[in-house]
């Protein structure tokens, strides 16, 4: 879900930050169960530096961990609606922080040392699990997460690999080859969810699977222009051929009418995963009901947003607004799917 992102904290300390929710004037706030949009999809910005002595390069986006944690507010879905209980946000912020320095130290540190800063990463994230001290604060912040939610290690390694692929990996020859691929760059963040909330279990896992590459998939067509500037394809070269779409189609101004049909394809299916892993909301209650519903509803926002701009995803980077992932939320909350 967090993926590349694409698409991503706090350190914890297991002490309470004390830091003050904004308050929200009149307009901005909702009696329902549901708020309304800043106020259900906000996140409080959380303190902390990032030890810059290993993991650091000059002028990183991911230079301290409360610019890291702004991040959130800029993904498609809530990465911890300020509805649910600080515990849970803290834990969710937590391993998003860890997710999105993954992300940046893949996708925005220096070419040439991409693959020796996720080597470090891991190394911290093994040294978290075993006698070691991480040096990471983006690893250190997940302690408290990790043992309270009794988190297995591998699928924050999974994140690391998704990372260290694209170093090396640019195309995809087939669907399949692009879903092994979300098998290592989302699936864990929903798996990693579960076991935030308790409620992990085989049955869920595998749902959670199908939201999770479903959400990958949704902003891989968004960012279909940018990534291309950043020299990778996610579509597969299989549906761009049987569509008559080349790679110097995806670099006009527009989306020609075959590479709308080719969009709209590629949306069917992203909204079709989702859809089959849906009805997890309805085997949870509670926050973790409204967490996960909060996925799904910014996953099916996001495909709305693309269907909305005619599947031109080149001449712009198609965003829902807050109210539509609001609605969308509400409507997955209640109907538990």
């Amino acid at each position: 879900m967090w993926a590349r992102t694409g698409r991503d904290s706090a350190v914890l300390q297991g002490e309470d930050m004390g830091e003050p929710v904004p308050e929200r004037s009149a307009t901005q706030r909702r009696s329902a169960v549901l708020p309304g949009p800043d106020a259900a999809l906000g996140e409080a910005p959380l303190p902390g530096a990032l030890t810059p002595d290993r993991l650091s390069w000059p002028e990183s986006p991911a230079a301290t961990t409360q610019a890291v944690a702004a991040k959130a507010a800029s993904e498609n879905f809530p990465v911890a609606l300020r509805m649910l209980p600080r515990t849970y946000r803290r834990h969710l912020m937590a391993v998003y922080v860890f997710a999105r320095t993954a992300d940046d130290l893949g996708d925005q540190a220096p070419a040439a040392e991409r693959l020796r800063l996720l080597a470090e990463l891991e190394a911290d994230v093994r040294a978290l699990y075993g006698a070691g001290q991480p040096a990471l604060e983006a690893v250190t912040g997940l302690k408290h997460t990790v043992v309270e939610c009794n988190i297995p290690m591998q699928p924050f390694i999974d994140l690391i690999r998704a990372n260290q692929q694209d170093q090396v990996i640019r195309r995809y020859e087939t669907f399949e080859d692009l879903a092994g691929y979300c098998r290592l760059s989302a699936n864990p963040v929903g798996r990693i969810v579960l076991y935030v909330f308790g409620c992990f279990s085989a049955d869920r896992a595998e749902q959670s699977d199908y939201i999770c590459t479903g959400l990958q998939l949704a902003e891989h067509w968004q960012d279909v222009a940018e990534d291309l500037r950043a020299g990778r394809i996610y579509l597969p070269r299989t549906d761009m051929a049987a569509h008559g779409c080349s790679e110097h189609d995806l670099a006009a101004p527009h989306a020609a009418p075959f590479v709308r049909e080719l969009m709209a394809f590629e949306v069917g299916r992203a909204r079709s995963l989702i859809d089959t892993g849906a009805p997890l909301i309805g085997t949870l209650g509670g926050p973790a009901r409204a967490a996960v519903a909060g996925y799904v509803a910014g996953g099916r926002a996001a495909l709305a947003s693309i269907q909305a701009a005619d599947y031109d995803v080149l001449a712009t980077t198609p965003r829902p607004g807050k109210a539509r992932t609001v609605l969308e939320l509400a409507r997955a909350f209640a109907r538990g799917r």
